[in-house]
């Protein structure tokens, strides 16, 4: 599969198909927190990266193999909605199948009337608002130029009164820049004019760009959920569980995996485990043989190890 990947497995889509519609790194922000690490060259120009008729074949393909899926999530390598004629992929997927669909996006083009349209008639829809203000935006977002705090907060703004779908707003929560009470204050001020249906708050818990995209402690977890809550209900940071479906192509689903966002270790061991009925020799030998297929290297964030693709 050269777009789909997965069901990956979260709390907040359950088994979730991804579909990746863009060539690392196609985006318009160079966040601090990216897990797919720095943005090289803006791109800021939609187009049709790659034929629709091919991303929907393999989606097509994976709904009819029988594999449990919750959510078909269009992602991309980068900003989703940098992919022109989302709106016809949508269509012809729900066409098929009514398992529903999610697009998890930035939201930094949906001041775009266009963009906005091609959204419509998905189920939910996923954009990040990770700062109250403009001199926070541009800390942790570092937008592309003309990207500006008031463009994006209106484009959401915007996108609620034309939206009768699910609207989760992510907010990245990161310590020592955006978990202060005013910074969290003047989120939700700016969330409650937004109007979403839920915010879900996740962590910085993958390897990152830049050092300062550091994990906040439980405390302040709780008291963001706290002062957000005032805004949309919020859903809390978790884990949902790996799945990796069977034992005959664990190296193509891993790599599918991987090559999105960093794997870790101890959630692939549990999904090993899970696929060999704990039989931990067969665990081994699976991990070590993975590894040695020379498709991955590990690095080490906030305490754990991830795999990631090697890119050279």
């Amino acid at each position: 599969m050269n777009y789909v990947f997965g069901p990956v497995s979260s709390k907040r889509l359950g088994q979730s198909l991804g579909v990746d519609l863009l060539p690392s790194k196609s985006c318009t922000w160079n966040c601090v927190y990216c897990q797919l690490g720095r943005t090289k060259e803006y791109v800021t120009e939609r187009r049709e990266f790659f034929p629709k008729e091919d991303i929907l074949a393999e989606i097509l393909e994976t709904v009819l193999s029988g594999k449990k899926i919750d959510w078909i999530t269009f992602v991309g390598s980068g900003e989703t909605t940098l992919y022109k004629g989302l709106d016809w992929l949508i269509a012809e997927v729900k066409k098929a199948t009514e398992i529903p669909v999610a697009v998890i996006t930035n939201g930094s083009l949906l001041s775009d009337p266009e963009v906005r349209r091609e959204l419509l008639r998905a189920d939910a829809v996923l954009p990040s608002l990770n700062a109250g203000s403009a001199e926070l935006f541009e800390r942790i977002d570092r937008p592309a130029p003309g990207f500006t705090f008031e463009k994006h907060v209106e484009g959401l703004r915007l996108f609620r009164q034309e939206y009768a779908g699910k609207l989760w707003v992510e907010v990245m929560l990161i310590a020592g820049l955006n978990d202060s009470e005013a910074a969290l204050n003047d989120m939700a001020a700016v969330l409650s004019a937004i109007r979403p249906d839920m915010i879900h708050l996740v962590l910085p818990t993958r390897p990152a760009p830049e050092s300062m995209a550091d994990i906040p402690g439980e405390e302040l977890v709780q008291r963001a959920v706290f002062i957000l809550s005032a805004a949309a209900p919020v859903l809390n940071p978790a884990k949902g569980e790996m799945n990796l479906g069977s034992a005959e192509n664990l190296l193509g689903t891993l790599s599918g995996i991987a090559y999105r966002h960093p794997v870790q270790e101890r959630e692939l061991e549990a999904a090993l485990g899970k696929l060999f009925d704990g039989d931990a020799t067969k665990i081994r030998e699976a991990l070590d043989s993975l590894f040695a297929s020379g498709r991955f290297e590990k690095v080490r964030q906030g305490g754990e190890l991830y795999w990631i693709v090697k890119t050279s």
